[in-house]
Parts: structure tokens; sequence; C-alpha cells
């Protein structure tokens, strides 16, 4: 850096710059250096940590086909996925609201040769129409993993066990582990009419009793009071036994026995500071067919982390094989992170008082970032104005860096 100029005035018709206030799609947004570099820090950390335990990254296009997204839509609204005509072959295209079917859609293909079980991990952006209290923008970071080819509670608790251990490497230490089990209400809504399951499961999801009651009786569906009942059962290892003893003798028992099987391995294994079970989570039972996943901590409002066990998604690609997946939001994450005073800190970074040279080589060559001012007033203006951490002089009393500590 030469010189320091003072930035540019704005034009003077304020009809010019009006259009550049907001100048983002609805729900887009910018990351300012600071926010950039918390959001690439974390999902370092966190996609590092997956591969520590030997899951390979991969890089996912941000939109594919539209038919090979809809394969694994699970239980996101249509409406929520974004489309478009892709102009060279005339197909209809989408952007990804989830990478779980292109992870599947690559095992079916361009990985079918290796060997199972496949462990994928990836990075990245998907986008979605909805926004709800803790997602205000369609963008919504990721970082996740996919273990396929192992079944069972072998490869829940590795996908629980690797989960947990990311999040603690990224800094989070007071978090809970909330975990149900799809199959529950899978069995108890089988039978249920397509219009009256979604009525149904729409009421569970509120927790709302009374909908409950009314969307059974005018469908005259079974299990009224034990669906009621269930929306109660959420606790420790005393809900899941009780929850084993109102599903004896239905179509949900052979799910509560998995459920109580997790949760006591998961408990043995240490997985979880917090750990709860929920025997009347409906979350993705249209999609998921075993055990659910979520994390909590103080900030979100929202699950920061979720996944679980969805066993026919690959069946869609016809490479049928058992499957479950993690992924976490990564606001989410710095959020509570944030919220616990955890967040990284800043490495640090130099505005060096002096012209280009020997020296600025060198503490790049020591992984410093550097930039040069002419002098040092302009050095401090720079650093305050960029949030770097320290400046540095040529002269003796300026040979100690003085921290600046501009970084939030």
């Amino acid at each position: 850096m030469s010189k320091v100029s003072t930035p540019p005035e704005p034009p003077a018709d304020a009809e010019v710059t009006r259009g550049l206030e907001h100048p983002l799609p609805a729900g887009m947004r910018d990351l300012l250096p600071e926010e950039a570099w918390s959001r690439r820090t974390l999902a370092r950390i966190v996609l590092q940590r997956f591969v520590l335990h030997g899951y390979a990254a991969v890089a996912l296009p941000a939109f594919e086909f539209a038919d090979v997204l809809e394969r694994g839509l699970g239980t996101l609204d249509p409406e929520e996925v974004l489309r478009f005509v892709e102009p060279e072959s005339g197909a209809v295209a989408a952007l990804r609201p989830d990478m779980t079917p292109q992870i599947a859609r690559l095992v079916a293909t361009r990985l079918r040769g290796r060997p199972p079980p496949y462990r994928l991990a990836y990075e990245g952006t998907v986008l979605r129409r909805r926004s709800g209290r803790a997602r205000k923008h369609k963008q919504i970071p990721q970082v996740g993993f996919e273990l396929l080819g192992v079944a069972g509670p072998e490869g829940d608790l590795e996908l629980l066990a690797v989960a947990v251990d990311a999040l603690r490497a990224a800094g989070l230490e007071d978090f809970a582990v909330d975990v149900g089990d799809a199959g529950i209400m899978r069995a108890l809504l089988r039978d249920v009419p397509g219009g009256a399951a979604q009525a149904l499961s729409s009421a569970l999801g509120k927790r709302d009793e009374y909908e409950v009651e009314v969307v059974c009786r005018e469908a005259g569906i079974p299990h009224a009071a034990l669906l009621r009942e269930l929306l109660h059962l959420h606790g420790g290892r005393d809900a899941v036994l009780e929850g084993q003893r109102l599903l004896a003798g239905t179509g949900a028992a052979e799910a509560a026995a998995r459920l109580l099987e997790l949760y006591d391995g998961a408990t043995s294994r240490g997985l979880a500071p917090r750990l709860t079970a929920d025997l009347g989570d409906v979350r993705g039972f249209a999609y998921y067919t075993g055990p659910l996943f979520h994390v909590f901590a103080d900030g979100p409002g929202e699950a920061l982390g979720s996944g679980g066990r969805y066993d026919e998604l690959l069946g869609r690609f016809r490479a049928p094989m058992p499957a479950a997946g993690f992924a976490v939001d990564l606001d989410r994450l710095a959020w509570a992170l944030r919220s616990a005073g955890r967040l990284p800190s800043p490495e640090p970074s130099v505005v060096l008082v002096g012209a280009e040279g020997a020296r600025a080589a060198m503490l790049r060559e020591q992984g410093l970032s550097v930039v040069c001012a002419p002098a040092w007033d302009d050095a401090i203006h720079y650093a305050r104005g960029w949030g770097h951490t320290f400046v540095v002089g040529d002269d003796a009393a300026l040979h100690v860096a003085t921290s600046l500590c501009c970084r939030g």
C-alpha cells in the first residue's frame, strides 16, 4: 500500500445510490471480512474433524437437474426449491435445498465401484425459500457428513460420535443432543390416509393435543390417546422406558426398543454432556427411517445440527444400502459460540510501517498476513479500519508490536 487515500465522496444524485442500498435479492446477504473469516474458520475446523474420522471431503455443484434432487427431498416442501430452466439442455434444474441427494447420486454413479462403506464429507451452501425464527436467509451454510453402507446401532453411534467430536473441536461445550426415532411415528401412522397423515403430522409437530384429538376423531384414526401421551415423553432414560411400555404391542415397539439401545449406547460412550430423548418427534419421519439427532445450544433457539438414518434414499438411486448423515448449520453454530463467548480468536495480522521488502516477506513466510503503510499514523488508521491486530514499525521504539485488538 503506497499511500493512504480518503474514500470517494458519494454521488450527488440520490437516485443513483438508492438502488444500491439493498442491491441483493430477498434472502441473500454479503459477509464482511470479519464474518467471512469466522465462517471459513468454523467450516475448516468442523470439516477437518470429519476428515480425521476417515470421511473423505467432496465438492458438489450448486445446482442439479431437478429430478435428481426431487428423488431425495424428503420432507421439504417443493415450494422451497428454487428452479430454473437450464439454457443449454432446456431441462429443469434446481438450486440444491439439501446436499444428501447429491451424495446419493455420487455414490450411485461415479463412486459405485468403490468398496463400501462410503464415508463422505462436504461443505457448501443450500438455498431454500422458507424462512423461520433463526433462519433469516435463504442461504444456509452447512458442513456435513454421510455414512453409507453401515446399518444399525454401529452406524448410528458412529454418526453421533463424529458429530459430537466435531462440535467440541469447534469450541462448543454446553449443548444438548436430542435423540428420537422416526420409526415410532412411521409405524403409528402407516395406515393413515395421506391428507389425514399430513394434518396429524402438523398437529404433532406443533405439540397441539387438541388438534391431534380433532384430526384423529374426524379421520377415524386410532391411537389418539397414545399419540397425545407421546407428546409429553421428552426427557431422560425414564421417558424412553415409559415409551416402551406405552408402545408395547403396537407396530412401534421395535422402534422404541431401538431408541433405548441408542440412548444407552450414547450414554455409555459419553457422547453428549446432555442427552435427551423425544418419543413424540415427527421431524422428517416421512424421510428418515430410524434414529434422529438434533443438537441444541443457547442462542439460536433451533437445532444447530441435525441428521439421522435414511435407509430408503439410496434405493431411489438404484443403489440400495443403509445410510445416515448429519449436517451442521454454520450460522447457528456461530450464534451458539458467540452466545457462549467462544468464537474462534482471530489470527494475528500485521500492518507494517514502511515499504514492501524483505521484512514483509519474512513475516509472510511465518504465516502472518501483512500489509504495508507509509507512516505510523497511516498504519494505525488502516489497522483500526480493517481489523488488523498489530502495527509494527522499524525504529527501536516500535519493534515491539502494539496490539490493537480490533477484530471481534
